[in-house]
């Protein structure tokens, strides 16, 4: 056969079917990304902006003269609703989360369970714009819904990273789904706030628009999440035979105790849980830190979040790339002495001063989507196959569930001293600790340990 002939030679079975493949696992990964820009508009605009404040409100219009409202005949102050009902949202997530983890890798039908776990997030996430009055148990209740779905919904879209992307592409592609989560929280937070700021012009009262803006989160998560359900493709397994409820409790003990046998993945999941935490903490408190510490109007406060939201998102795809030249424990470690110096910067921070203050919002942006995004990828290396929806439960619960010693330890801080200040810099303990923790897991032993191909960079 001559030169000419070999090179105009039909392609071979074999780079036809590696083609095809690469080209419908490239489309799973556009679908993918899409989860992640269809409930991040919750995390946003739901849970960050608006809901705190609206659901506060309607408690304290329906309380006695001490403050207090009674659901299920319980004492509870009207200023404290809110916190307890995520409170409670977290220990329904966390019973969940590992059944629904344990049963998705069971049958394989992931995609069903998200499915569910998503349109019940998002029916109860639209059914906020019922929230006026004195409808405060509706509110709660809808809140407990809407949280602890999305919480399993993130268990199963984060179980898909390993069966959509190779061990060299998941750093870009988990740092891709983060951005497109951060664009869409940015594109929908402004078009609320245009609605709400000018809810006269539009003919709507406040609570009105508040409520607008609530439903549509609802609104846009559902509609978006159709794009991931048609383009993402479930791996089917052998049936085990058992009910999904039952075979989800045994499967999570037996997960429990397989996860003895992977030490270096729990060392890498403890460091996360610890510098997580912080992370957390920082997000959830900077508004109180910046309204009651540093005298910031709501609006300033806000156009903060916004800006965070923006630069996440080329905070995100920055640190993408720079894990694939460092990669991306090198990098994640960088991130956590950023947010040590956020910290220490924030101690020091002049009140009445909105510009320094939205210099440190710059700097969270830059980091979080960044941080987020590489230590999901870097988890997906330690994960065995065939586990990944039971071993990212665990990773969840670190991320969702047990979110709760940096606050204790942040309200402790301003208990004992009265200054939200010192409050602020005791979370540097979060970030010293899981940095130590971090860098004491060898990641290029733990991959191989579990069983994984090694990447080139890790």
């Amino acid at each position: 056969m001559s030169a000419e002939t070999a090179d105009t030679a039909e392609p071979t079975p074999e780079r036809t079917t590696e083609g095809a493949e690469a080209e419908g696992r490239r489309r799973e990964q556009r679908g993918w990304y899409f989860y992640d820009f269809a409930c991040s508009v919750y995390s946003t605009s739901v849970l960050t902006v608006f809901l705190g404040p609206y659901l506060t409100s309607i408690a304290k219009a329906a309380a006695d003269a001490d403050g207090f409202v009674h659901p299920l005949g319980i004492p509870v102050r009207a200023g404290s609703l809110f916190a307890y009902a995520v409170s409670v949202s977290v220990v329904v997530a966390v019973v969940l989360m590992p059944i629904v983890g344990a049963a998705a890798d069971r049958t394989g039908r992931k995609k069903p369970l998200l499915a569910a776990a998503a349109y019940v997030g998002a029916a109860a996430t639209t059914g906020m714009f019922f929230l006026d009055g004195h409808r405060y148990l509706l509110g709660a209740f809808l809140l407990i819904v809407a949280n602890a779905s999305i919480s399993v919904s993130m268990v199963l879209y984060n179980a898909y990273l390993p069966q959509i992307a190779g061990p060299d592409e998941r750093d870009a592609v988990s740092s891709r789904g983060w951005a497109f989560g951060y664009t869409s929280g940015a594109l929908v937070l402004v078009l609320n706030l245009v609605l709400y700021t000018g809810h006269d012009s539009f003919g709507l009262s406040e609570s009105d628009a508040v409520r607008i803006c609530l439903a549509s989160a609802g609104v846009w998560w559902g509609a978006f999440t159709l794009v991931p359900l048609r383009r993402l493709r479930d791996r089917r397994v052998a049936p085990g035979g058992e009910g999904a409820v039952g075979s989800g409790w045994r499967q999570l003990r037996a997960t429990l105790r397989d996860m003895r046998r992977h030490p270096l993945t729990l060392s890498f999941l403890l460091a996360y849980l610890v510098y997580n935490d912080g992370i957390q903490t920082v997000i959830s408190q900077a508004s109180v830190y910046g309204s009651e510490e540093l005298g910031l109007d709501q609006t300033t406060l806000i156009t903060a979040v916004l800006l965070v939201q923006v630069l996440a998102v080329a905070g995100a795809l920055g640190m993408g790339r720079l894990a694939r030249a460092y990669g991306a424990k090198r990098t994640i470690l960088a991130s956590l002495v950023v947010w040590t110096l956020i910290l220490v910067s924030g101690y020091f921070l002049p009140a009445d001063a909105p510009v320094f203050f939205f210099v440190l919002a710059s700097a969270i942006g830059l980091v979080l989507g960044g941080s987020q995004a590489l230590s999901r990828s870097l988890f997906s290396h330690l994960v065995p196959h065939g586990k990944e929806a039971e071993y990212f439960s665990a990773y969840e619960m670190s991320d969702r569930g047990l979110s709760w010693l940096g606050p204790l330890v942040f309200g402790l801080a301003y208990q004992l001293t009265g200054s939200y200040r010192d409050a602020i810099i005791s979370l540097v303990i979060f970030f010293v600790i899981g940095s130590v923790l971090l860098a004491r897991v060898p990641v290029r032993q733990a991959v191989a340990a579990a069983g994984n191909p090694v990447p080139e960079r890790i």
